[in-house]
Order: C-alpha cells, then sequence, then structure tokens
C-alpha cells in the first residue's frame, strides 16, 4: 500500500473514529432520574422509560454515574465487583436491554471508569488486609506505621488522613478519598492487568466509551514528598503517569469509542498532552472554571472567571485536542443558581453560552428543564459524605449550627442530586414512593412535562440549540475568538471558518448594560438567527439586560 493510500486510510478512520465530535452528551445521576419499581430509587429501568424523552431533546450519548455493584458509603464510586451491577439499579439483563434499546434509537451509552480505588470490600481489599504476605497485597498502598505515627500528614479529598491504621496487620493503607475507597497500587502489573481485562469486557458487551473518574490521581509521590503550597499536590498529576495512560489509550484505541477522562490538577497549559493528537483521551473535564465569590457560605460562580477559564481551554487546545463542556454535574451546584438567579432567562442564557462554544457539550439531568438548588434546612437531609464531614468539622471549630449548615450546604453536591422533576405530581412523579432525597418544592412550576404547554420552554431552547449546532460546520469546528474579555457580565465570542462568522451575545446578569462591540466587525451583515427576548440588530453599541442572549451569524465573509 502507498504512503498516500495509508494516510487516506488512516483520515477516514479517524474521521470514523470522531463521531463525539458532532455529539451531544447527556448526563444521567441514576439513582436521581426515574424510580421505575417504586422503591425511591431511580434505576436501569427507569433509564429505559425515559430514552425517547432523550431522543426528543436531541442528544446523541448519555454518560451514566456508576451503577456497579457497592455498598454506596459515596454513592456509587465505591466498587466491590467491576462486572455487576447493583441491586438498587437493577441486573445486568436490565443493562443490556437498556443498552439495546438506546441503540435502537442511534443513543450512545457511556459508562463511568473509577480505576483509582476501590470499595474496601471489593474481593481483592479484603484478602489485600489479611496478611502481609497475602497475595493481594501490593493490589494496593501499605505501609508501616502506627496509631500515632502515620507514614506523612497528607490529607484526603474528604477530610482527615489519607492514610487508615489497620492493627491486624501494623500497617496502614491509603485513600485520597475516604477510608471506604482504598486507592489501587499502579505500580504493581496485576493490578493493571485485571483492571484492563475489565475494560475490555465491558467494551465487548457494546457500550460505546468511558467516562474516567479521578484519573489524575492515580500516580502518588513518595512518601517522604513535603507539601509546599498545594495539598493535592502528591496525588494529583504527578510525574510517571503517562506510563499508565499511555496503556490506557492503547486499549481505547483499538474501539471506535469515546473517551473523557476527569482530570484535576492538569491546567490548560497541559491540556493537549493529555488530549491532543498523540494524547491519552478524547477530551478532559477540567475543573478551573469553578471558581467561587461572595461571602463564606453565600459564594457565587464568577461570571469574570468563568469567561477567562473557559477562554484559557478554548485557546489552548484550539488547534490540537478537544474540549469537553460542562457548567454542572454531579459533583456541583445546579449552574442556574450559581451563575444566575434560578430563573428561566438565566438558564436559556447559560445554555446558549455552553452549546456553541468549540467542543462536546455535556447537559446534566434537569439542566434542560432548569432545575434548581435545594433550599436544605437541616443537615438530616445531606446525604452526600464530604459535605456533612465538612458541617461537622465547623461545629468542632465552634461554628454555630445555622451558620455551618449555611456555609457546607453552600457548594454540596446534594444540590445536583435532588430527583429528576418530571411533572406536577407526588414527589416530581420521579417515584411513588418517598425518594432517598428530597425533591425540591419547585417541582410544581419546574418540570419536564412544561415543556409540552409552553413554546419557549428551557428544554425547547436546549432543543433549538442543539439542533442548531448539529446543522452549522462553524458551530462545531470554527475557531473561536472571545471579545470583551473583561466586561464582568457579558459572554460575548465568535466562532469562525472560511465561509461564514457566528457572533453570540449574552447578559449573565439581570441588570442593564450597555456594551461596545469591536469596530472591526462590518454591522451590514450580520443577520439574527435566535434570541430569547426581543429581536435586536447587531450594532456596535447595544443595551442588554434580563439575561438576554442574541445569536447571530454572517455569510458575507
Amino acid at each position: 500500500m502507498s504512503n498516500t493510500a495509508v494516510e487516506v486510510k488512516q483520515k477516514t478512520n479517524l474521521e470514523k473514529n470522531s463521531w463525539w465530535k458532532n455529539a451531544v452528551g447527556y448526563q444521567i445521576y441514576p439513582r436521581s432520574f426515574k424510580d421505575s419499581n417504586h422503591d425511591g430509587i431511580g434505576d436501569l429501568n427507569g433509564i429505559r422509560q425515559k430514552l425517547p424523552y432523550l431522543k426528543e431533546l436531541g442528544v446523541d450519548f448519555i454518560w451514566i454515574n456508576p451503577i456497579y455493584a457497592s455498598p454506596n458509603v459515596d454513592n456509587g464510586y465505591d466498587i466491590s465487583d467491576y462486572q455487576a451491577i447493583h441491586e438498587d439499579f437493577g441486573t445486568m439483563e436490565d443493562f443490556q436491554t437498556l443498552l439495546k434499546e438506546a441503540h435502537e434509537l442511534d443513543l450512545k451509552i457511556i459508562m463511568d471508569l473509577v480505576i483509582n480505588h476501590t470499595s474496601d470490600q471489593h474481593p481483592w481489599f479484603l484478602e489485600s488486609k489479611k496478611s502481609l504476605d497475602n497475595p493481594y497485597r501490593d493490589y494496593y498502598h501499605w505501609v508501616d506505621a502506627t496509631k500515632e505515627q502515620l507514614p506523612n500528614n497528607w490529607q484526603s479529598f474528604f477530610g482527615g488522613s489519607t492514610w487508615t491504621y489497620c492493627e491486624t496487620t501494623g500497617q496502614a493503607y491509603f485513600h485520597v478519598f475516604a477510608k471506604e475507597q482504598p486507592d489501587l497500587n499502579w505500580k504493581n502489573p496485576r493490578v493493571r492487568h485485571e483492571i484492563y481485562q475489565m475494560i475490555r469486557w465491558w467494551l465487548d458487551l457494546g457500550i460505546d466509551g468511558f467516562r474516567i473518574d479521578a484519573i489524575s490521581h492515580i500516580q502518588k509521590e513518595p512518601w517522604h514528598f513535603k507539601i509546599t503550597d498545594n495539598q493535592w499536590a502528591p496525588f494529583m498529576n504527578v510525574a510517571g503517569i503517562e506510563l499508565y495512560l499511555e496503556e490506557l489509550k492503547a486499549i481505547f484505541n483499538e474501539y471506535n469509542i469515546m473517551t473523557v477522562g476527569e482530570a484535576s490538577g492538569v491546567p490548560h497549559q497541559e491540556a493537549a498532552e493529555w488530549t491532543g493528537e498523540n494524547g491519552y483521551f478524547n477530551m478532559i473535564f477540567e475543573l478551573e472554571h469553578c471558581e467561587r465569590i461572595g461571602e463564606i457560605g453565600r459564594q457565587k460562580g464568577s461570571i469574570p472567571h468563568l469567561k477567562h477559564s473557559l477562554n484559557q481551554w478554548q485557546t489552548s487546545l484550539a488547534h490540537n485536542g478537544w474540549n469537553a463542556l460542562y457548567l454542572e454535574n454531579h459533583d456541583t451546584p445546579r449552574s442556574i443558581s450559581v451563575y444566575g438567579d434560578d430563573s428561566s432567562e438565566a438558564a436559556k442564557a447559560l445554555a446558549t453560552v455552553l452549546l456553541l462554544l468549540k467542543g462536546t457539550p455535556f447537559i446534566y439531568q434537569g439542566q434542560e428543564v432548569g432545575m434548581t438548588n435545594y433550599p436544605f434546612t437541616s443537615i438530616e437531609e445531606l446525604n452526600a459524605a464530604d459535605t456533612i464531614h465538612f458541617y461537622q468539622s465547623l461545629l468542632t471549630q465552634g461554628t454555630m449550627s445555622k451558620d455551618a449548615l449555611a456555609i457546607a450546604v453552600n457548594w454540596s453536591r446534594d444540590h445536583s442530586r435532588t430527583p429528576f422533576q418530571w411533572e406536577n405530581s407526588l414527589h416530581g412523579g420521579f417515584s411513588t414512593t418517598e425518594p432517598w432525597l428530597k425533591v425540591n418544592d419547585n417541582y410544581q412550576t419546574i418540570n419536564a412535562a412544561q415543556k409540552d404547554v409552553e413554546n419557549n420552554s428551557i428544554f425547547h431552547h436546549y432543543q433549538t440549540l442543539i439542533r442548531l449546532r448539529k446543522q452549522t460546520n462553524a458551530l462545531i469546528y470554527g475557531e473561536f475568538h472571545l471579545l470583551l474579555p473583561d466586561h464582568p457580565t457579558i459572554f460575548c465570542y465568535t466562532r469562525t471558518t472560511d465561509s461564514e462568522s457566528w457572533l453570540i451575545l449574552v447578559q449573565l446578569d439581570r441588570k442593564q448594560t450597555t456594551v461596545t462591540l469591536p469596530n472591526t466587525l462590518d454591522y451590514s451583515n450580520w443577520e439574527e438567527i435566535l434570541t430569547t427576548s426581543d429581536t435586536k440588530p447587531l450594532e456596535q453599541q447595544m443595551i442588554l439586560s434580563d439575561y438576554e442572549a442574541h445569536v447571530y451569524r454572517n455569510t458575507g465573509i
């Protein structure tokens, strides 16, 4: 075969394996999506029931948070059996039926891959802790220690030491999350072999890819490493991790799948190494844009920081790599509450910003109908272990219980985990019985059924944006350029190809503001394609308010 023929074949394969660039994703937190068997917990058959809803929205793939067997210390991120389904969610047969029915609707399924750690109830760890010479001992990180003298003073993400002492063997094991989530020892080739076998098992089952959880933590610094400024430095994007990521990449490349890594600690300057032409994953979730401002306990998201951070990632991956776009997920509060005022106008404005950026957008369940943060009034209403630990630590420090609650729940993960609000009925139509987590009382007006009675619903705006994006080459592959970078509330950018240019102009505040756009734009050739308010011609000076969004197209370039 000639070099030219090889290059053509490689290009064809590359295009075939890049289906995710044209796609829009939808994240499902299964425990809170839809309960089909009336036990108050969402399940796989509940997802099956709502596949037509997702198809109507216009998404292309579904990312499902962990559904594996688990003691549920961290809501499924503590896995006790990678190849079994948790009984709360159904059976493996239920999953295979879901996969089949989703594929029949041309919806792909992406699984959550949790391989930094397991549950302490996983058979590997149960064996590992029995004795110093157990064959599974080196599947995890064990170090000589005493209760009083742990190997170092590193702190876990969930609070407290990263070490838990075991009296049986006189050693301590390492965990960057809860003590019930011991970290796997990736230096052990047997561990990697077992993980790789499990990955192939799922891919051979027919799933369409993975979101790889906490993957930037699998490599650790030596235990004597001294922390200076960043307390997470000993286990966040540590040198040497590339050896393991290359092995994962080799497996992923054998399949026509999508991979997205959760890569905390990977700055935008290194993004291309992780998701470029020779990167480890198709894209990665960055965490840089999630900055908080305001008084502790009443913090909001920073619009200037959001613009600045997203601009850095768009620019860093402009020519090599691909962005995974999101404003909320199962680990963050609701974006409409973080960046807006819980209104439908704010929801539509944020949707306009998100869906037309360069990259693959991820919509989190309920985002498309405007679900908001929950008004927690008691710690008993919470489920997230890190929030509860934070609350208790504040009490220990002498903070009054009312203030401690406000501070702890302000950025709690449970805001996004309240059950999906399907309709104005008992428990929001999520279940016929008391759900595992309370349903927000605003389900009476904020629910998915509103799409059938409101032509200008948030759902329909998402639907329109998704359709527009898919029909427009410039909104998928076009070059991104941020305008008005220093404006405190206006998010304005262009997407440009050789044949056309688009301008997205969004006011992320209710207050009125006057903006002056660059004089380099030719204001005679712009046509307004979409707006969330009154139609306005594009002019160099414009007055905007009330979270209004405008999308313009210029074909005269």
